[in-house]
């Protein structure tokens, strides 16, 4: 792998350009429509050089980091200029749109669709950090439809960042179980972000008020808004199945508090403190 492709040079781009370089010593090259985010990649040093679409057939490995709207257009191009060696993946949080439009392409095995479960509420190349990746998960979708080669070297590649690969046969039942426990929570927390700057109208308060719990629970609501307008679009259909479920259970407590059941406003919140043990044996895996 001596030369690497990053189009799309935003945070999980630019970390990932960042990390290539520093464990496999490839010349990281780079695509980006914002030419201020190809400025700024270079006065970093997160790529060796900007190039056009025309060289793709140069490169060892084309990382496609793009917005989800745009990366099934963006992968079936790629597909089309590559060497028969080459490796190409994505990053996108939703897999179906982008597996749908390569299913039938004829460098198909070339491609793998993947989604490294990490990153920050910061966005743009000046975002891109070391260790983002480490002891996260990776999923890979769809493996079958890659070759062994190159599903291979994905592994290869993402264990060397330190991350634990997992296996999902369907792109359609992962863009199912991340609207649940990715996406959502950035609805939650822009929602919640939303309904506290309407009710307090003094922003003062809100500043020397807000406590670490709120600010945790806010955090993804700084995220940029054209990285997730998209996602939210995509995964539309999902999301709006896992918000039935969300207001259900806000109307349950909100009725709940109502009848002034502490009692039952207790009992609630123990039986969702399970999640702990969840979480702590997904981190013990």
């Amino acid at each position: 792998m001596k030369k690497v492709a990053v189009i799309g040079l935003g945070l999980i781009g630019g970390s990932l350009a960042l990390e290539l370089k520093k464990t496999t010593w490839a010349t990281i090259y780079g695509i980006d429509k914002n030419k201020d985010h190809i400025r700024k990649a270079l006065e970093l040093g997160i790529i060796f050089e900007e190039i056009a679409f025309d060289k793709i057939h140069e490169m060892d490995v084309v990382i496609i980091a793009v917005p989800v709207n745009v990366i099934p257009e963006i992968a079936v191009k790629v597909l089309d200029l590559i060497n028969e060696n080459a490796l190409v993946f994505d990053v996108g949080s939703t897999k179906a749109k982008v597996c749908e439009s390569v299913r039938m392409h004829p460098n198909r095995k070339n491609f793998v669709a993947l989604h490294p479960i990490a990153g920050t509420e910061f966005s743009g190349p000046q975002a891109a950090i070391y260790d983002l990746f480490t002891d996260k998960v990776n999923i890979i979708c769809e493996k079958e439809l890659s070759s062994r080669e190159k599903i291979e070297q994905t592994r290869d590649l993402f264990e060397k960042l330190k991350m634990k690969n997992v296996f999902m046969e369907s792109a359609v039942q992962h863009d199912i179980h991340i609207a649940y426990v990715s996406h959502l929570s950035h609805i939650s927390s822009f929602m919640l972000g939303k309904t506290v700057l309407e009710i307090e109208k003094d922003e003062k308060n809100i500043f020397n008020m807000a406590g670490s719990g709120f600010a945790s629970t806010v955090r993804l609501a700084k995220s940029n808004p054209e990285t997730w307008t998209p996602i939210f679009m995509q995964n539309r259909d999902n999301l709006l199945k896992s918000l039935e479920e969300y207001i259900k259970n806000l109307n349950k407590f909100k009725d709940i508090l109502t009848r002034k059941s502490a009692e039952d406003v207790l009992k609630i919140m123990e039986d969702t403190n399970r999640i702990k043990d969840v979480l702590a044996g997904i981190k013990q895996q």
